[in-house]
């Protein structure tokens, strides 16, 4: 049994820009349908979503066979979660809330095993594919792909620093709590924030590394254009509210006139 290949972390490393969309329903069912549905990526949100390790799993197998590679976010910077995500399969990881250059060492130690890192070893994970992949333990490190998350005015201060550890390959700008920090809490169309976001992508390009975000989908091509690699373009409970208030309001309209 052959390691899987990271195809969202080759496509970073060859500048191709890769569209994904943020999934925060926590199911298996709607996992599958994202994953088939021509994304580059889907993220399994565990930090605003009511999403379990054993439910995770679930999702991750469902994808299994779509065009969209899994993201997961944990629910923090944490060494047992990130030791338990990537013992299910998740090859990608995006941490929240990076504050600085140690915090961004650690969830690389994390991700590793010893002695480049602190990552407990199993056998017969699924990750090893129950132990049926040849030289896990020497390969894996070559798949695994670590996003950080930068969030607020005090991680831009030491952005550069981010950038600048190994075994970082991407930055994520959130542009909700950036917009909250920087005093403009829920206005996601303020100039300053969309300023600061067009200055952070500029530093994270120049300093080697993928940026990031997740925006809505009239603001996708603005971001892709300045220079983003990784964009999710819209979220599958916005779909669905949004789907569901339009179909509702339209037949409400019929019924009235």
């Amino acid at each position: 049994m052959e390691m899987p290949v990271n195809q969202f972390k080759r496509a970073l490393k060859e500048g191709k820009p890769q569209i994904g969309i943020w999934s925060s329903l926590s199911s298996h069912i709607v996992a599958e349908v994202l994953a088939g549905a021509g994304f580059d990526w889907v993220l399994l949100d565990t930090e605003h979503s009511p999403n379990e390790v054993p439910m995770v799993q679930a999702q991750l197998q469902a994808m299994v066979g779509g065009t969209a590679t899994p993201i997961v976010r944990p629910a923090w910077n944490d060494m047992v979660l990130i030791k338990r995500y990537l013992d299910i399969g998740a090859q990608t990881l995006l941490l929240p809330y990076v504050q600085s250059a140690e915090e961004a060492k650690n969830a690389v130690r994390y991700m590793r095993y010893p002695p480049h890192g602190v990552r407990g070893v199993a056998g017969s994970t699924r990750a090893t594919g129950y132990g049926r992949i040849k030289d896990y333990f020497k390969l894996v490190h070559e798949e695994l792909c670590l996003l950080v998350q930068v969030e607020t005015r005090a991680a831009l201060s030491q952005l550069d620093a981010i950038c600048a550890v190994e075994g970082v390959d991407g930055v994520f700008i959130g542009p909700n709590d950036l917009a909250a920090d920087l005093g403009h809490l829920g206005d996601l169309r303020h100039p300053e924030l969309w300023r600061t976001i067009a200055g952070a992508c500029e530093r994270i390009r120049s300093a080697g590394k993928a940026p990031g975000i997740l925006v809505g989908e009239a603001d996708g091509k603005r971001c892709l254009d300045m220079g983003f690699l990784f964009v999710a373009v819209g979220a599958d409970v916005g779909i669905l509210a949004r789907g569901a208030e339009a179909l509702a309001a339209k037949f409400r309209r019929g019924r009235e006139e």
